[in-house]
């Protein structure tokens, strides 16, 4: 099985090494196409407007200083020498799960995968639930391949993309697996913060709240929260079917 790691950390961020260390307990056939920079937020970006540049880092191992939709699209037209059998986007540092699936990089790696025929698994690993500061890279390496085993021998439909979430607990306190849907929070979780320069200009940063919400049963926030490592299924399809059914009916022509 020929496999393909990316991300939207960089293609120096500890998560990519942490994919790394799981795609090879699965196959030794391993190509590595990364951003050069992280690339967070930046969702289903993908240069249109500028040329990219490719640096070769290693054997079937390469940095693009684009998007991470840039390094799916590049590795499989120009710098595999076959299509993937599989694409893992991650380890992402910090949960993917609610709304920040639709802006993740991480997660839209996985999307432009699956838009071009190839299977695609998007992992995260939560991050400062224990303390501002935690981030157990030890738990996605004891569980990563044992669950994507799985996930990879039942198989899944080809319209959708993986997204596995792992709490953020030592591996030995993870409570078990869940199979969940997209959850929503209850509460505004991206913030700004204006500062003032030396020379007393503004200048704002944007950033996450932290604050925790009450999420649902079933949902990707719940079993996170409850330590669980969550599997979700997701796709592109952001239609509202029952307004749009109501739409239909109630339209005055």
């Amino acid at each position: 099985m020929r496999i393909l790691l990316t991300n939207d950390d960089g293609i120096n961020a500890p998560g990519l090494e942490v994919l790394e260390h799981i795609a090879r307990e699965l196959s030794d056939d391993i190509w590595i196409v990364a951003p050069e920079l992280e690339q967070s937020g930046k969702g289903r970006a993908i240069s249109l407007t500028e040329f990219v540049r490719v640096r070769e880092t290693g054997p079937q191992r390469y940095a693009v200083n684009g998007t991470p939709s840039d390094c799916v699209l590049l590795a499989i037209d120009e710098l595999m020498p076959e299509r993937p059998d599989l694409i893992l986007s991650g380890v992402n540092a910090g949960q993917n799960i609610a709304e920040d699936t639709t802006f993740s990089g991480t997660i839209a790696a996985a999307l432009f995968g699956m838009q071009h025929g190839v299977p695609s698994i998007a992992l995260s690993q939560s991050r400062g639930f224990q303390n501002p500061h935690s981030c157990p890279w030890e738990t996605p390496t004891a569980w990563g391949a044992k669950v994507l085993r799985q996930i990879i021998d039942k198989g899944w439909p080809n319209d959708l993309v993986i997204n596995v979430n792992f709490p953020d607990r030592a591996p030995d306190a993870v409570e078990g697996v869940r199979f969940t849907r997209q959850g929503l929070r209850d509460e505004r979780i991206i913030r700004t913060e204006a500062r003032e320069d030396l020379r007393g200009n503004a200048y704002y940063w944007i950033g996450y709240r932290g604050k925790l919400s009450n999420p649902d049963e079933g949902t990707d926030l719940r079993a996170i929260y409850d330590g669980y490592i969550s599997v979700s299924p997701l796709h592109v399809d952001l239609t509202h079917e029952t307004f749009l059914a109501e739409m239909r009916e109630t339209w005055q022509t």
